[in-house]
This record gives structure tokens, C-alpha cells and sequence, in this order.
């Protein structure tokens, strides 16, 4: 052990001696000089001559040209006219303004008021005002009712813009009058009873909101929202919706999340059998992550959108998990997209969604949430020309406890007084249903030209229902064609709306319920027209003609909508 201890440090000393020199090369411990490396000095380098002397053995001379001209003389016959300068037409620019109030009126006694005001520096802040009125007396023949209507809106913003975020503040008021003047032809109603009818319904909403948004953050931003919804038989609705959404690198993609915070609160004063109150009440939690991979001609997003929610009145609560996967192809570039993805999400209904859809619904609503369990789909999108753009798809959507509008049994038969006016057959309830849709959906859009253009949609329906009859009042077929013209001064457009047949429930005075009749509303088409005139980049004359075929349809049972109705205006654009 002690010799392999002395070999092995002796082998270690051998192996840096490298760069040293001895007397004797022995391995035994003598004395050792250190030569000193080479160090060159400036003086000891080669020096270049400053004055090279070039030795040539050739020396080149240079060789005398003589050059010569040999001309023949040519006869032209070419004669230059005098140039003129050509000036350069700049056509001038149009003017475009920030500011228009709008104005006009139509048949019916239909006037029209609209106007949007702002002022501010695009660099630092903007504050905008927005105001729409329309309204109208009526005027459907053969209505026992009054069936005036008025729609006014005021909407308000300011914005701020900073150098990493911006924010803003939206605040607003609305306020829809409506009748409920839906009277079945069927029955005999007495003057008495019309009469003793207050059949208006006002319905108010007030909101406050605001967003912001982050450049260079992992907190991209948040919207809020908080709304006030009531109507003229002291019901009340209050909402309070936060969508926060945030962005995560990973690797070399990004995962955007958004957060969802709801609360709903509702009250009505009464029930359509009863006159206990009835209430409704949920708070709901979502989070749903995204992540979309982008692979050269292909884009898939994988997310999913999950919910907690609880049920405040009924004291329940509950937990949601909806696929959101969609991918699209590109098989032949901007001419065949494969498109195909499952989706669901939780809906929470509410009584303005409602009277947004059917405005002649009753106070009187059982308010629950849809389960869209999932929405599978798949089709492909692209350009048949250059101009010519197409879409089609086909889904299949299974739903739990989707909304239907069905109308509310009549408690008259023409002669007996009602305590509210919309008990005479004249409103609508919303119950549920699991239903099961096929769709199929097509679009083609033509650009014909910079002036005209034409699109059209076509989309087909099959319900399935649990244990109602019918999918009620939804149609099968739905259809739109549509079509622009603009040339500088002359505009015009057109639009054919067909709304294919549905199916009524109703429910006759002293009746069961289960006795009821189901009824079939007629399919139909509304034509609306609209044209104008540009007598400058100020002023502009418009026109609209609605329900131009002049059909006498009815959107829900009873309810028969105004025939041909005419409307004319200008507008006046301008800066503050």
C-alpha cells in the first residue's frame, strides 16, 4: 500500500515537469532551473523598406486613336410639338365626421330620433353619448287593443388610454313600451271587459360597466356589468357579471383563461295561478381555459369551461364540466377549410333575455338555467372565386332544460273580468324541456363588385323533444337573402326574411290543460327595402320601407304585426 502511495505522487510530479528542465533526467529530488519564456521586443521584428524600388523589365506606351465620323445624311419629316406641363388631379378626400344626429318619420305616426355625440383626444381619453327613440301608434286593423309601441335608448362611455392599458366606464338607460293587445279572434270579448283592460307593459333597465385592458401583462384584462331590469307590474331582476381573463406562456404557446363570476337575483309579485310571489336566485362560478396550437395549415384550440353554480332560492348547488375542442384545416389554401369541434356551456336565462326574445311574456316566469350539454359540428368554409365566399356546417346540440314560449291560459271567456290584463289569452310562459336539435346551415356571400354585393343563409332545423308535443314556437326553417348597392351618391339595399311554420299550445277557457289544441302558424316572408341619397359628406336623405310584400303574419298566436310601413329622414353629420 505505502509503495502504491510513493509510485502514484511520483507519476503526479512527473506530469507537470512538462514545461520545466532538470540537470539529470532522474526521478530523484534535485534541483530544478526555471528557464524563462521568450519574450520578443519591437526592435528585434523585420522592418519593411518605406521606398520599395519596382523593378519593371516592360514599360507600356501609349498608342495614338484617331477617330472618325461617317455620316449620311437622312430627310425626317418628324416635327416636335410644344410640350405642355400636365397638372395632377387629386380628387379630394371625403370628410369623415364624428358626430350625426338622425331624424325622421313614417306611416303609422312612426317617428324617428337618433343621434351620437363624443368628444375627446384619440391619444388620452374619449367620452361618447348615444340616444335611439322609435315609437309608433299602432294602427293594425281590426285590434281591440291598443298596440302603440315606443323603444328609447340612452347609452353613455368614457375611455381612457394610458401607455400599458387602457380603461373605460359605460352607463345607460332603457325603457320599452309594449301592449299585450294579442286577442283571440276565436272568442266574443264584451265592450265592458276591453274596456276595464290596462294592457300596457313598460319594461326599464338601468346598467353601469366598464372594462380594461393590459398590453404586456399576464392579466389581460376584465369586463363587469351591472343591470337593474324591471317592468310595470313591480317585478325586479338584478345582475352582476365579471368575465377576468388572463394569458400564460407555455413553451411556445399561450393558455387564455377566463374567469366568470354571476349572480342573479329576480323577483316577481306574482304567479299566473296564484298571487304568492316567485322568486329566482343563482350565483355562478366559471373558469375556462384555452389553449389554441397553431401547426403550420392547421388550428386546434383545446379548452373546456367549467362551472360551479348554486341555486340561492332552492338551496342547491352544483358542478358543470362542457368540452371546448375546434380545429380547422386548410386543405386547398382560402378555397376548402375543414372546420369541426365539440362545445357546451351553462346558460343562465333571465326575465330580460326573455322579454328581449318575446315581449309579451308574463310577469309570471319560472326562471331556471339550460344545460347545453354539447354542441358537436363539423363543415368547411372557403372561396369558391375570388368574390365568391361560402359556409356550411352541419351539428347535432343536446340541451337540458331548454326555454320554449307556450301561451298562458285565457281566465275570461270575454265577459269575466281579469284582476291583471295579460290573463285573457294574450301572454306567453316559459317552460322547459330536453330537446335534441339537427341543424344544418349554409352561407354564400357574393362580392360582385367595389359597389354591390349579395349574401344568403339558409338553415334547417329538426327538433326533438322529451315529453313536450312540440319544440313550440322555434321553427324548422329560417332563411335570409340580402343585397347592397353604393355608388357615390345613390345607395340601396334590400333583405327577405322567411321564417318558416311553428307550433302553438292553447288552452281554452274552462279546459284543461291537457285538452288543449295544438295550432300551426304560418310560415312567412317580410321584405325590407332601404335607399338614400348623399347630397354631401354632411348631409345624407334616407328611406325604409318594411314589411314591403304587405302580409298580414303573426310573430307568436294573436299577435298579427303591421303591414306595409313607409319611413323617410335625413341625417346630419358634423364635429364638435
Amino acid at each position: 500500500m505505502r509503495k502504491l502511495l510513493i509510485t502514484s505522487f511520483t507519476l503526479l510530479i512527473a506530469g507537470f515537469s512538462f514545461s520545466q528542465e532538470t540537470k539529470k533526467d532522474t526521478l530523484k529530488t534535485e534541483e530544478i532551473i526555471v528557464v524563462k519564456p521568450y519574450t520578443p521586443k519591437i526592435s528585434d521584428a523585420f522592418k519593411i523598406k518605406s521606398n520599395p524600388i519596382i523593378e519593371t523589365t516592360n514599360k507600356i506606351q501609349k498608342e495614338t486613336v484617331n477617330y472618325r465620323i461617317f455620316s449620311i445624311p437622312v430627310a425626317s419629316t418628324f416635327t416636335p410639338s410644344k410640350g405642355k406641363a400636365k397638372g395632377v388631379v387629386r380628387e379630394p378626400k371625403e370628410r369623415l365626421f364624428e358626430n350625426y344626429i338622425s331624424g325622421g318619420f313614417g306611416n303609422f305616426t312612426s317617428p324617428l330620433f337618433e343621434a351620437y355625440l363624443h368628444s375627446g383626444d384619440i391619444r388620452y381619453n374619449d367620452f361618447g353619448i348615444f340616444i335611439n327613440h322609435f315609437s309608433s301608434e299602432g294602427g293594425i286593423k281590426d285590434i281591440l287593443l291598443n298596440n302603440n309601441f315606443s323603444n328609447t335608448r340612452i347609452d353613455m362611455y368614457y375611455k381612457q388610454f394610458e401607455r400599458d392599458y387602457n380603461w373605460q366606464l359605460n352607463a345607460g338607460v332603457q325603457r320599452d313600451q309594449y301592449n299585450y293587445y294579442g286577442l283571440s279572434k276565436d272568442s266574443t270579448f264584451d265592450e265592458t271587459f276591453i274596456n276595464s283592460l290596462d294592457e300596457e307593459q313598460i319594461y326599464k333597465n338601468f346598467y353601469v360597466g366598464g372594462k380594461i385592458n393590459f398590453e404586456d401583462s399576464f392579466f389581460k384584462g376584465a369586463t363587469v356589468e351591472i343591470y337593474n331590469f324591471s317592468d310595470n307590474f313591480n317585478s325586479n331582476e338584478f345582475r352582476l357579471l365579471a368575465k377576468p381573463t388572463f394569458e400564460f406562456p407555455i413553451s411556445t404557446e399561450l393558455i387564455n383563461s377566463e374567469f366568470l363570476i354571476d349572480f342573479v337575483a329576480g323577483k316577481f309579485k306574482q304567479n299566473y295561478l296564484t298571487s304568492s310571489d316567485l322568486n329566482h336566485s343563482f350565483l355562478n362560478l366559471g373558469f375556462s381555459p384555452n389553449l389554441e396550437v397553431l401547426r403550420d395549415n392547421l388550428t386546434v384550440n383545446l379548452g373546456a369551461k367549467l362551472y360551479y353554480t348554486n341555486d340561492l332560492e332552492h338551496k342547491t348547488s352544483d358542478f358543470y364540466a362542457y368540452p371546448n375542442v375546434t380545429a380547422s384545416y386548410k386543405m386547398i389554401d382560402e378555397v376548402l377549410i375543414i372546420v369541426a369541434g365539440v362545445t357546451g356551456d351553462l346558460t343562465q336565462n333571465t326575465y330580460k333575455y326573455f322579454a328581449d326574445e318575446n315581449a309579451f311574456i308574463s310577469p309570471t316566469l319560472n326562471v331556471q338555467q339550460t344545460d347545453k350539454q354539447y354542441k358537436a359540428f363539423a363543415g368547411a368554409k372557403g372561396k369558391l372565386a375570388t368574390n365568391i365566399g361560402y359556409n356550411f356546417n352541419v351539428s347535432h346540440t343536446s340541451e337540458k332544460n331548454k326555454p320554449l314560449f307556450i301561451q298562458n291560459q285565457t281566465k275570461t271567456d270575454g265577459i269575466i273580468s281579469v284582476e291583471k290584463s295579460y290573463e285573457a289569452g294574450n301572454s306567453f310562459n316559459v317552460i322547459y324541456d330536453d330537446v335534441k336539435t339537427l341543424s344544418v346551415f349554409s352561407e354564400i356571400t357574393i362580392d360582385a363588385s367595389d359597389e354591390f354585393d349579395f349574401s344568403a343563409t339558409l338553415t334547417y332545423s329538426n327538433f326533438t323533444t322529451n315529453t313536450q308535443f312540440q319544440a313550440w314556437n322555434l321553427p324548422t326553417i329560417k332563411a335570409t337573402i340580402s343585397a347592397n348597392y353604393q355608388n357615390k351618391n345613390w345607395f340601396a339595399g334590400a333583405k327577405l326574411f322567411y321564417r318558416g311554420e311553428t307550433y302553438g299550445f292553447v288552452i281554452p277557457y274552462g279546459v284543461l290543460p291537457e285538452n288543449g289544441t295544438v295550432i300551426q302558424n304560418q310560415s312567412y316572408m317580410d321584405l325590407n327595402l332601404n335607399g338614400g341619397y348623399i347630397f354631401s359628406n354632411r348631409l345624407t336623405a334616407f328611406a325604409k320601407i318594411n314589411n314591403a310584400l304587405g302580409e298580414k303574419y303573426y310573430t307568436f298566436v294573436n299577435y298579427q304585426v303591421q303591414s306595409l310601413q313607409i319611413l323617410a329622414g335625413i341625417t346630419y353629420k358634423f364635429d364638435l
